[in-house]
């Protein structure tokens, strides 16, 4: 008797425990009448148990929902990466290169010119598309010249616009169609034509100086700084127009390049007839109501200049504003962070100095990219770009130098990312993957060449490029052509 109560005393408790655990893994949501994600589908008939999805959406059919589906198209691309995530395109084919695929693209903007076999509209060209050219006679008028060139994106509408200088005047386009530009129209000179103008952009304002030759009359040299509200171009309704500024700062005649940090509301002139040519400081803060604020005059004249916030690898100048100047035959450093007590911080030269021109700062501002103008005519070697190493800004020290595979003249050059765009004359724009600078490699990666005609040392073709339009969207300014739109093949 004993035995058997034992054994029926077994039993119930065995009983008692798979119920408890039947019921535990009720709770614990392997009950099929549940609906653990409270979107109302039972879990027996939900395509995505644990993620609310009341809707069940399932794009690709495959039985589980979108919203925990990694790959709602079914194309073998997860949707992080896919550019088009609900409707199959393993190809990822995006003609325009705006970031959305084509399958899904409503209004793709196809180039007028792709870059086939090598040339696009007789342009030699590699990895860039002609999306469209506008001649430098209708920006600038009956025997103008290109020259610098800038972008402005604008905050309220999207729209992307291309500033392009030229000898007699500032041209504005409406490129937010970069296959069908609109020439809205040109801010006049201030004084007279000019080879040298420059164009910069503050919030929705842009900053105009033009240089002049010293026989130039004194009276023709007292352009100033031009300063145009940008936002006027979103109205105009029978283009192209002439526009007037909407005031002119007189504290300076010329000026060879305008230069402006974003993040401080500063800009400086350089090469002006004021502080010996160093930068002349500005307080655009307010762009209507710019105010000298002094300048800098020990190092002489700057041809151009970089102006950051830095935020590099020598944490001895965090925060401070560095101003890196081009100054003919060296490259100069100097704290501005108190426009009262500029201090200079160092500065370099380097091997076969012709020129010193223009340089631009890795995105990291580890290493500062030069051009020199004219070392390619006085030393007969291919385009070159000085790379120093200015991660201690006190002891800046020389890199590499890049040999292009060109004889033309490097003129300006800017960094977006890793790649290196700079405007090469004769050759056009150039792009040279720096992704490897740091082991001293750099490639080029592709080219447009917007001057046709040869790659010589001449000063002719591309002067400038603006790579910095979120679309993908490149200008480039050339004295001979005008305005030419690019954009990477896809």
């Amino acid at each position: 008797m004993k035995l058997v109560a034992l054994n029926n005393g077994f039993r119930i408790a065995f009983i008692v425990c798979l119920t408890f655990l039947f019921f535990k893994c009720a709770d614990d949501d392997v009950n099929v009448n549940n609906d653990i994600d409270d979107d109302t589908i039972l879990n027996s008939i939900d395509n995505c148990v644990n993620i609310s999805n009341p809707d069940q959406l399932d794009t690709d059919s495959d039985g589980l929902g979108n919203v925990c589906d990694d790959d709602d198209d079914d194309d073998g691309i997860l949707d992080e990466n896919d550019n088009c995530p609900l409707f199959p395109n393993p190809d990822q084919e995006d003609i325009d290169n705006d970031g959305i695929g084509d399958a899904c693209d409503e209004d793709s903007i196809v180039p007028q010119f792709p870059c086939i076999n090598g040339f696009a509209n007789g342009h030699p060209c590699n990895g860039f598309d002609l999306m469209s050219h506008i001649p430098v006679e209708i920006l600038g008028g009956s025997g103008a010249e290109g020259n610098d060139s800038w972008g402005w994106t604008d905050s309220q509408t999207g729209k992307e616009y291309a500033l392009v200088g030229t000898t007699t005047s500032a041209a504005f386009v409406d490129i937010s169609n970069p296959a069908e530009p609109i020439f809205l129209g040109r801010l006049p000179t201030e004084t007279t034509s000019s080879v040298w103008r420059d164009i910069k952009v503050y919030n929705n304002h842009a900053f105009i100086v033009a240089d002049f030759t010293s026989s130039t009359s004194f009276t023709d040299r007292q352009h100033g700084m031009q300063v145009f509200d940008l936002t006027r171009l979103r109205d105009i309704e029978n283009p192209p127009v002439t526009f007037q500024p909407d005031i002119v700062y007189n504290e300076f005649g010329k000026a060879h390049n305008i230069v402006i940090n974003e993040e401080s509301g500063f800009a400086y002139a350089v090469g002006s007839d004021t502080f010996s040519g160093g930068p002349h400081f500005i307080n655009i803060q307010n762009p209507t109501s710019p105010s000298a604020s002094g300048g800098y005059a020990e190092d002489a004249y700057s041809h151009d200049a970089q102006v950051v916030t830095y935020s590099g690898p020598d944490s001895d100048y965090t925060g401070k504003e560095i101003y890196i100047g081009s100054n003919e035959n060296e490259v100069v450093i100097i704290d501005i962070t108190d426009k009262n007590n500029p201090v200079q911080i160092s500065t370099i030269d380097y091997l076969n100095i012709g020129y010193t021109h223009q340089g631009w700062f890795t995105e990291n501002m580890e290493y500062f990219l030069l051009g020199d103008e004219v070392d390619e005519i006085d030393f007969g070697i291919n385009s070159r770009t000085i790379v120093f190493d200015f991660s201690d800004l006190d002891n800046p020290v020389f890199h590499m130098d890049y040999l292009g595979p060109t004889a033309a003249i490097d003129h300006n050059g800017y960094v977006v990312g890793n790649t290196f765009y700079v405007a090469n004359y004769t050759a056009g724009l150039r792009a040279v993957d720096i992704s490897n600078i740091d082991q001293g490699t750099m490639i080029e990666s592709g080219f447009i060449d917007t001057y046709i005609p040869d790659n010589s040392t001449s000063f002719n073709g591309a002067w400038n490029i603006y790579p910095f339009f979120e679309s993908g969207n490149i200008l480039v300014s050339d004295i001979n052509g005008g305005l030419f739109i690019v954009r990477p093949s896809n």
